[in-house]
């Protein structure tokens, strides 16, 4: 992007969610306000940032879009001129429940309405059974948007092990890939950092994951460890399990170092392989 500035903090925002949605989105006030004063331009929030995360609760506190929860990002956007990644709430459309992840600019208008594509439907046996199907629908578009700094391409959590998802994303020129996601205490500890690490080294990205904080007495325990992962692979900033955030500071040259140095997205091979998305 020519002019572009170079380098940009990033924030994490590791929000504990209460039952109160009044309580989430006053608290979400206050922390973009905290990571704004440190610095941060773009602030991302969790997954289910207004609500606690299950099946019986998405019909409970889902909205329209827009509604309450996105006017809210859209008012904190504008008032601290920042890019605002919103974490994702339940959406209702048209009697059918989105999980979805809304993007606001620095003027507090709308840049994306990012539905989860891959639903969360797994069975550990003895450790966890999940459905997200029960009571969501998946979304059916890829969502990228564009900053003074780069562009950047979203994914909610499950979507994350979609190795096809973020190679799209690579593709199109995104250098910063934001998975809100609330991973478990099964999936969590075993690969929430591995599918990180893997998807920057795969595409030479950053990639910044951002959980709910953990709470012992929910129905779902999320992992936490809210993370951003250079194009190196390597884990510059995270989180431990507790509310808080996380800067990293995003250096699109050493971006640009890393794919000049090892330049395998100069050398695949599209006479043999091919990975496209089937829609614009």
């Amino acid at each position: 992007m020519s002019g572009a500035a170079t380098k940009f903090r990033l924030a994490l925002i590791q929000l504990t969610v209460s039952p109160l949605k009044a309580s989430n989105l006053s608290k979400v006030r206050t922390l973009v306000k905290e990571a704004v004063l440190k610095g941060a331009k773009v602030v991302a929030l969790p997954e289910c940032y207004n609500s606690p995360y299950g099946t019986n609760y998405f019909p409970e506190y889902a909205e329209k879009i827009p509604g309450e929860s996105t006017q809210m990002l859209s008012e904190v956007a504008k008032e601290h001129g920042i890019h605002l990644i919103g974490g994702s709430i339940p959406e209702e459309d048209g009697g059918k429940f989105y999980n979805t992840c809304t993007v606001f600019a620095p003027n507090g208008s709308m840049l994306l309405k990012y539905r989860k594509i891959h639903l969360f439907d797994i069975d550990v046996p003895g450790k966890i059974c999940f459905r997200e199907s029960k009571t969501l629908s998946p979304g059916n578009t890829l969502c990228t948007f564009d900053t003074p700094y780069c562009k950047v391409g979203i994914g909610i959590c499950y979507d994350m092990r979609f190795a096809e998802l973020a190679q799209i994303y690579a593709k199109r020129g995104c250098q910063l890939l934001v998975y809100p996601g609330a991973f478990n205490m099964t999936t969590g500890p075993a690969h929430w950092e591995l599918l990180q690490r893997a998807r920057a080294v795969d595409n030479q990205v950053y990639v910044a994951t951002v959980s709910p904080a953990r709470n012992e007495n929910d129905s779902y325990v999320a992992w936490g460890h809210s993370s951003v992962v250079n194009p190196w692979g390597e884990v510059v900033t995270k989180a431990g399990h507790t509310e808080t955030i996380v800067y990293a500071d995003i250096d699109l040259n050493y971006l640009a170092d890393i794919r000049e140095q090892i330049p395998i997205l100069k050398q695949k091979r599209h006479d043999l392989y091919n990975v496209q998305a089937m829609q614009d």
